[in-house]
């Protein structure tokens, strides 16, 4: 039952705007990452993936959820570009996520999350969710090893930022909005940001079995925290 419970999870960021496109025909396993040429000159920035993290908090559901785990899913594989010169204006950027870089039930990372994931995770449970999960019927890392999110436009308003994204995770596209809260230093421009989204917007379906009796919420906790510098 462990390994049935943690067959999931999807990666984008924040609240999904409009129904996501039908899945797409994969392109002989290229990343969709390379599709935006990086910027180059001032206000150009790469993200830095050793400071960078998406944490994904994912819930069980269903009447037999006691017989299956929730889940912390962290990628600190996250690469792309900024381009930024100190106003929305012009703001862009590209990121690119690769889902074998996916990392499930880190003990220490569970611990950071709370009494929601305070049990622990047997080995066999933590390998049959990462199987599961880059498997054909959801993320699909054979045909699609790369989630892409690319900015539409970004906008500001007094304390906070918002990101309109084009998103591309196993074939599928979607937009999504994205909140967050932008600092900046010489040389380095950080995003964060935590909020919820769902699976089915972005032509994910979140896992279920025994008529769903044992299931996955629909809806993630996604924690972010993006870290561009120059150079």
């Amino acid at each position: 039952m462990y390994k049935i419970c943690g067959a999931i999870c999807t990666v984008a960021l924040l609240a999904a705007c409009g129904a996501p496109k039908p899945r797409e025909t994969p392109a002989g396993g290229a990343t969709e990452g390379a599709r935006i040429q990086s910027p180059a000159g001032a206000g150009a920035y790469r993200i830095d993936s050793a400071q960078s993290e998406l944490r994904l908090l994912v819930h069980r559901a269903g009447p037999l959820a006691r017989l299956g785990h929730n889940h912390v899913i962290v990628n600190h594989a996250v690469g792309g570009w900024v381009k930024f010169a100190g106003n929305a204006s012009g703001a862009a950027f590209s990121l690119s996520v690769p889902v074998a870089d996916f990392v499930v039930d880190d003990a220490r990372m569970r611990g950071e999350e709370g009494a929601d994931f305070s049990d622990e995770v047997p080995e066999d449970a933590k390998s049959g969710t990462r199987r599961n999960m880059l498997g054909p019927a959801l993320l699909d890392a054979d045909h699609f090893p790369t989630i892409t999110l690319a900015s539409v436009a970004v906008t500001q308003a007094p304390g906070t930022w918002t990101a309109t994204l084009d998103v591309r995770v196993a074939g599928h596209r979607s937009t999504l909005i994205v909140p967050f809260t932008l600092e900046t230093s010489a040389g380095r421009v950080s995003a964060s940001g935590t909020a919820v989204l769902r699976q089915s917007a972005m032509g994910l379906t979140p896992f279920s079995v025994m008529l769903g009796a044992l299931q996955v919420q629909d809806e993630l906790s996604v924690k972010f925290k993006l870290v561009a510098v120059t150079g």
